[in-house]
């Protein structure tokens, strides 16, 4: 198949990703209808708690998500291609889309992610020694606002809005290319992890010593540039520039610019109920809401148009599975404290972003709390559920990781989490509410996979 066909093949599918998640910001909530099918008038007591929860908001500065500016369209295509292609892997076998499936909105459904040298997808996922990555596979709705990314912050922007990647720093002529920021340098990273996708062995970027990353990435330019449809995909992206005298910047951007453009995910029942629509959300889910930014405190740190501070929080997640180095026998993973040094940031993670939260499970750094209700009764009393941890409600490959850390995570847990009890019926209705954060079309990305990629290699979903 020649350039011209190949990029037909993928306009398939961006005439229906490109919309967005969904368009729809009138409609009310299933359960605010009469048996008629009309929208039910509010009662005088919800239309009043629907004002305070719409006044608390605003004073909270939990705010509507703005959309991304648009993306070209020759980006577009070229950032899909580059996420569910294969060839950015070392040994073929696994491509960043793998573990993010369109079919589970954009997770795998796991507590870790199994990666490079695998088999199947999602739960039936199985890899032959029994290994996993590091960390939970997060999801990718909205990260064009979010801001620092990675659990620990590792990609970052300075003071000065110069994009920092500490641990495989980027060069000047990289970063000019970054026009999503750190989105557009998130991609770069997981082509580097021997678990994720570089392998252990068997390929030339394996064979590359881990230090080595400027290499690592000249290389997949290499293999990139072997195959002739992504020589012109890429300079149909980058017009007047020439594909030799590009870097993987240029991938990481395309696939920035992709997800910023398919992933901006505004059209929840939170959203149509910030914009005015009463019927929107539940009376239950109005409680929560209003449990949500009141009695049980949690937007201190779930904040903003993503819900979440974006700052660094240890809320006494217990550490499963194969850790990221630190500790005694390297099987802990002592969070911000990595990047800072800072014994105060042990155990500290990233505030996760809420919307889509029902679909995005499990949850937690390392996925150890995989039910949602569970999730938010997690945060009353925290200290009590961390020492009561039930390592059943893992995967059995999982059930024999848990680390001996307890005291130590309760050592520096937030003091905002201290003292806090949440009652049972409140925390049914937040987690009512935070169902009210789905989009409706997060449920169903079906229409974001290609028919194929460049490389012919299959494709995952």
């Amino acid at each position: 198949m020649t350039s011209r066909k190949f990029v037909g093949v993928l306009a398939v599918s961006a005439a229906v990703w490109l919309v967005g998640c969904s368009d729809d910001t009138t409609a009310p909530h299933p359960d605010a209808m009469t048996p008629s099918g009309q929208a039910a008038a509010a009662t005088p007591e919800v239309a009043a708690m629907a004002a305070e929860v719409r006044q608390l908001a605003a004073a909270q500065g939990i705010t509507p998500v703005v959309r991304p500016a648009p993306v070209r369209r020759e980006l577009n295509l070229l950032g899909q291609a580059l996420a569910f292609d294969k060839v950015l892997s070392g040994n073929r076998d696994i491509s960043c889309m793998t573990c993010h499936l369109s079919r589970s909105a954009t997770v795998d459904g796991r507590s870790l992610a199994i990666g490079q040298g695998a088999t199947g997808l999602g739960a039936a996922r199985v890899h032959p020694t029994g290994r996993t990555v590091h960390r939970n596979a997060p999801p990718l709705f909205n990260l064009h606002a979010m801001g620092p990314l990675t659990w620990d912050g590792r990609v970052f922007t300075d003071a000065g809005g110069v994009v920092r990647t500490p641990g495989a720093s980027l060069l000047a002529n990289q970063r000019a290319v970054l026009e999503f920021g750190t989105l557009s340098a998130l991609p770069m990273f997981p082509v580097l992890s021997r678990s994720e996708m570089r392998g252990e062995s068997g390929n030339e970027l394996a064979a590359v010593p881990d230090a080595g990353h400027q290499k690592t990435w000249k290389f997949l330019m290499r293999r990139l540039g072997e195959i002739p449809e992504y020589r012109a995909m890429f300079e149909a992206a980058y017009p007047e520039q020439a594909f030799d005298n590009m870097n993987f910047a240029h991938a990481g951007n395309a696939m920035g610019g992709w997800m910023a453009a398919v992933f901006a995910s505004t059209n929840s029942p939170w959203d149509r109920f910030l914009a005015g629509n009463d019927d929107a959300m539940t009376e239950t889910q109005l409680r929560g809401a209003r449990a949500f930014m009141t009695t049980a405190k949690c937007a201190q740190c779930h904040t903003g148009s993503l819900f979440s501070d974006r700052k660094f929080h240890n809320v006494a997640i217990p550490q499963v599975g194969p850790g990221f180095g630190d500790g005694a026998d390297g099987r802990d993973d002592f969070g911000r404290f990595r990047k800072t040094k800072n014994p105060k940031h042990r155990y500290q993670f990233r505030t996760p972003p809420l919307r889509n939260v029902e679909l995005t499970g499990p949850y937690g750094h390392d996925g150890a709390i995989v039910n949602l209700r569970d999730w938010v009764a997690h945060y009353s009393q925290s200290d009590l559920k961390l020492l009561a941890y039930d390592v059943n409600q893992l995967e059995p490959l999982l059930q024999g990781t848990l680390q001996p850390t307890l005291d130590a995570i309760l050592a520096t847990r937030d003091a905002k989490l201290k003292k806090l009890v949440i009652p049972e019926q409140t925390i049914d209705e937040i987690t009512e509410f935070l169902k009210a954060l789905t989009d409706p079309g997060a449920r169903n990305l079906n229409g974001l996979v290609p028919l194929r990629v460049p490389s012919g290699l299959p494709i995952d979903n």
